[in-house]
């Protein structure tokens, strides 16, 4: 009988390093990763990112077939991908002024 059950872990662009968890997953969940078999080493909330392979320190992290990240620690098939183990490479979009509190181009 085929699976008919929805993935558990979705898959945004062919390129990608890391999977998005479509439900929250459960430490010790053995789930399919491109066809092998992967026990998840802790939980994940919904919404959350998985390595979809081993990852090295340094290694760039791709969603949408986009760098968003770099690993800061290796990371196995099916941990969780977030700020323990991942910092953004995200350029900010604003500059705040020296008082902290007015944006670039205010007048205040």
């Amino acid at each position: 009988m085929p699976n008919t059950q929805a993935p558990r872990l979705l898959l945004m662009s062919p390129d990608d390093n890391c999977l998005i968890a479509r439900m929250p997953l459960a430490a010790g969940e053995s789930l399919e990763i491109d066809g092998a078999p992967v026990v998840l080493p802790e939980a994940v909330p919904l919404g959350y990112k998985v390595a979809r392979g081993a990852l090295k320190r340094g290694d760039k992290v791709l969603r949408y077939g986009a760098i968003i990240g770099t690993v800061t620690a290796d990371v196995a098939p099916g941990a969780m991908l977030h700020t323990h183990n991942l910092v953004s490479d995200y350029i900010p979009t604003y500059t705040l002024a020296s008082d902290s509190h007015s944006f670039i181009g205010s007048t205040h």
